[in-house]
């Protein structure tokens, strides 16, 4: 059995990744590690593991000695120094939060405010959309596991990227996440009072998944001219995203054969269903399960394709991604500890 450890293991990445683990046949978990919860059994913290897992919360260092991959699950910033303690010990590290997925430190700055820790680091992460970089990932020591809205955005627009059917300037994304995509930490955005019974536009032209959705986008695309205006909106629902994507077709199109590069684009995946035209994707399908749910308009009179991409945040967003990375770079069945399908109601 491979010993899985995680950094960060109290967060809401963290229970799930737990969770998720819990259920898988190769691995067993080694350790937890928490800062503010530091001696406690998990159960304490969430009571759904009480009498199921007597984890408890160690320091990192502990948990790194005693495991074969870790997921860090941390907040941006925290990651390159734990990443670095992995892969001095020549183990899988699996970085579930941002200090990796952008390539340009000019760029990262920009964004995140500061510069790289360890620079020496950058270059050996692979992007962990499976999707895109399966190949790479099997043959790399370090994920940057993608973020969640940038998933859902990539997934749908990667086919068309990828073959030059869409002008690449002006692509408009409409992103709405449930409220465990704010984390675990208190802030009044997430107070049942503030985004109960409300729909709330945030980070209005500065969201950070940006220049990651359009650095991937351009490694794929044939002009690498990607630019992005997306906007997140706060549902005050637990759990899923849901992306509206207006894209502008460089010709008229037939809908029938835009189904039809989608549909052999992702034939082999998994985790990526392209529903039946006139199917609509919706957030409650993919719920509770690592698959991305993408369907298919088109606006004649205007000359928009319209592509609705649904995901779960915190499984093929995050928690379940990490894992099928996970089972590609130590070559278990892809499916492996992730083969559950949203309830049906």
């Amino acid at each position: 059995m491979v010993k899985v450890g995680i950094i960060g293991g109290t967060g809401y990445v963290g229970a799930e990744l737990i969770r998720l683990l819990m259920n898988h046949k190769e691995v067993t978990i080694s350790g937890i590690s928490s800062v503010s919860f530091s001696g406690q059994d998990i159960s304490s913290i969430y009571p759904s593991f009480y009498n199921i897992t007597s984890l408890i919360c160690t320091d990192e260092d502990a948990v790194i000695e005693k495991s074969d991959v870790i997921f860090a699950a941390l907040p941006h910033g925290l990651s390159e120094h734990i990443a670095k303690k992995v892969l001095d010990k020549n183990k899988i590290c699996i970085d579930m939060g941002a200090d990796f997925r952008l390539s340009d430190e000019n760029v990262y700055k920009k964004w995140y405010g500061k510069s790289f820790d360890l620079s020496e680091l950058h270059g050996s992460e692979v992007y962990g959309l499976p999707e895109l970089n399966r190949a790479k990932i099997k043959e790399t020591k370090l994920v940057a596991n993608p973020g969640c809205y940038a998933t859902s955005i990539e997934l749908a627009l990667l086919p068309l990227i990828s073959k030059g059917l869409i002008e690449e300037n002006g692509i408009i994304a409409d992103s709405k996440s449930g409220v465990s995509g704010a984390g675990r930490a208190l802030s009044q955005s997430s107070h049942f009072t503030d985004c109960n019974e409300s729909l709330s536009a945030y980070k209005i032209a500065n969201h950070r998944h940006t220049p990651e959705i359009e650095e991937v986008l351009n490694s794929a695309s044939l002009d690498k001219k990607v630019k992005l205006i997306f906007t997140p909106h706060l549902l005050p629902i637990n759990r899923g995203i849901l992306s509206t994507i207006y894209t502008t077709p460089k010709e008229k199109i037939d809908l029938v054969d835009i189904h039809k590069e989608f549909s052999e684009f992702y034939s082999t995946e998994p985790f990526v269903n392209v529903l039946p035209l006139g199917e609509i994707a919706k957030i409650n399908n993919v719920r509770l399960s690592n698959y991305c749910q993408i369907s298919l308009h088109y606006d004649e009179d205007s000359n928009k394709l319209i592509l609705i991409s649904c995901i779960d945040n915190m499984i093929k967003g995050a928690a379940g991604q990490g894992i099928q990375n996970m089972n590609i770079l130590l070559g278990f069945d892809e499916k492996e500890g992730l083969n559950t399908i949203a309830p049906a109601f």
